[in-house]
C-alpha cells in the first residue's frame, strides 16, 4: 500500500462523492475521511487544530490531501469573520503540514473569485476582484497554491449539481433544491431571477476533473495550477425549469430573489476553460438535459434528502 490519502470536509456535497470515488479507485484502507461530524468511516478533524492535522498526517502516512473543509458563499457572507478563519487560516494549517511531510494537496477554488468587472465569459487570466468574503478567501487560496512551495492544485468549480448529499450553503444551491422540491411538492420558490445565467456542472464531471488534475505530473501544469477554469454548461434558472418539465410537465416555479441574487449577479455567465483543455485534456460529459435526467434517475432510487 502506497501513501494514504486524507480528505477534509468529507461529509460535504463534494466530499461525499469524492471519498466514494477515491475509495473505489484506491481501496477503503487508503482513504482517511474526516469532518467536524463523526460518521461511519469518517473521523473527526477540525482544520483549525494544526496539531491534530500534523498528528494524523504523520501517524497515518498521508501523502496526498484533498482539503474540502470550508464555508461556502451564502453561509460565509452571514459570518464573514468565521468564513475567513476557516477558509484561509484552516487552509494555511493544512499547507503547513503538507509542506512538512511533502504531501501533494488539492484545495478547490470557485467561480466566486470573479467580480463584477469580469467579462461575461470569464477568461483564465483576469483581474480577480470578488465582491464576497468567500470569493476573497478563494483568491487567497489560489495565491497560496503558487507561493507556498507545496505541490498544490485547484479548480474553479462552477455551481455543482448532485443528489447524493445536500447542498452546502452556496449561491447556486437553487439548482439542487429545485429537484427535491419538484418531486416532493411539484413547486419551487427560486431565490434568483428567472433570467439569471450561471456556470454549472454535474457532480460526476467535477469529481472526474478533480481526480484528473491530481494525476497530471506537476511539470505539465502551468500558471493556472492554483485554480483552473473548468466549464460544464451555463443555463438560466428559467431554462432549468423548462428542462425539469420534460419529466414533470405540471411543475411550477416562482422567482423571488433574495440577497443571493447580488452574489449571482457579480459572477460571470460562462467560463472559458481553454487552458485546462490544452494543458491536461479537460472536457465535460454532461449538458443541462443530461444533468436533469441523471438527477431524476438518482433521486428516484433513494430517499430525498
Amino acid at each position: 500500500m502506497g501513501p494514504r490519502i486524507l480528505v477534509t470536509g468529507a461529509l460535504g456535497q463534494i466530499g461525499t462523492e469524492l471519498v466514494e470515488a477515491l475509495r473505489f479507485k484506491h481501496g477503503d484502507d487508503v482513504i482517511i475521511a474526516t469532518d467536524l461530524r463523526e460518521s461511519t468511516n469518517c473521523r473527526i478533524l477540525d482544520v483549525m487544530d494544526s496539531e491534530a492535522i500534523d498528528s494524523l498526517v504523520q501517524t497515518e502516512g498521508i501523502g496526498e490531501i484533498y482539503h474540502l473543509a470550508a464555508l461556502l458563499s451564502a453561509t460565509g457572507e452571514k459570518n464573514p469573520e468565521l468564513c475567513w478563519k476557516i477558509n484561509v487560516e484552516g487552509l494555511d494549517n493544512v499547507i503547513t503540514v503538507a509542506k512538512k511531510y511533502d504531501c501533494r494537496l488539492f484545495a478547490p477554488s470557485s467561480i466566486a473569485v470573479f467580480g463584477p468587472d469580469c467579462p461575461d465569459m470569464a477568461p483564465q487570466v483576469t483581474p480577480l476582484n470578488p465582491s464576497t468574503v468567500y470569493g476573497k478567501t478563494k483568491v487567497v487560496g489560489e495565491q497560496l497554491a503558487m507561493t507556498s512551495g507545496v505541490d498544490m492544485r485547484g479548480l474553479r468549480y462552477p455551481g455543482l449539481i448532485s443528489y447524493k448529499a445536500p447542498a452546502g450553503g452556496g449561491t447556486t444551491d437553487y439548482a439542487v433544491e429545485i429537484f427535491h422540491a419538484a418531486l416532493e411538492h411539484g413547486h419551487y420558490t427560486c431565490f434568483v431571477r428567472e433570467d439569471t445565467r450561471l456556470p454549472m456542472m454535474y457532480m460526476d464531471d467535477a469529481i472526474r476533473a478533480t481526480l484528473e488534475i491530481m494525476e497530471i505530473p506537476r511539470e505539465k501544469l502551468g500558471e493556472a495550477r492554483g485554480g483552473y477554469n473548468i466549464a460544464g454548461f451555463s443555463f438560466t434558472a428559467g431554462e432549468l425549469v423548462q428542462s425539469i418539465r420534460r419529466h414533470l410537465p405540471d411543475f411550477t416555479c416562482d422567482f423571488v430573489p433574495d440577497v443571493r441574487q447580488n452574489y449571482a449577479d457579480s459572477w460571470p455567465n460562462d467560463i472559458d476553460d481553454d487552458v485546462a483543455r490544452k494543458e491536461w485534456g479537460w472536457a465535460p460529459e454532461f449538458d443541462l438535459d443530461a444533468t436533469v435526467d441523471a438527477m431524476f434517475s438518482g433521486l428516484k432510487t433513494q430517499p430525498t434528502v
